[in-house]
């Protein structure tokens, strides 16, 4: 009987121990901050899926065909790359949680800025005379 099963608590299955890495159970409060902040993430990954879906929708008028449509896919990616990516940071901070490594830095948030100035910029361009 290991140190787990002695406090009761059941051991996680092989696909999760491997997913996780190896380590200590970080305490709880900081894995539950760690997943707000995912969900923290995914929420504005939602709103520019949102965001996309209005502008094909109720935007007709104010761009062309063309235009519309890039910004459309701008916002589709932007979306689809900060769900991997907010993904992907909840498991390396996890990770560095029960390793008690440096937390990694975020590149979320450079993307998320460069994403959202080139969307501005082009939308002041097309709008603008």
């Amino acid at each position: 009987m290991n140190d787990d099963t002695q406090r009761g608590l059941h051991p996680r299955p092989a696909p999760v121990r491997l997913l996780l890495g190896g380590g200590e159970e970080p305490d709880p409060r900081f894995t539950l901050a760690n997943e707000r902040t995912y969900l923290a993430w995914i929420r504005t990954a939602l709103a520019l899926l949102g965001g996309a879906i209005a502008l094909e929708s109720f935007a007709v008028g104010v761009f062309s065909a063309a235009q519309r449509t890039l910004l459309v896919i701008g916002l589709l990616l932007l979306s689809a790359v900060l769900s991997i990516g907010a993904c992907w940071r909840w498991l390396s901070i996890e990770r560095a949680l029960r390793q008690s490594a440096p937390l990694p830095v975020p590149l979320l948030v450079p993307v998320l800025s460069v994403g959202t100035i080139a969307g501005a910029a082009l939308t002041l361009r097309w709008l603008l005379p």
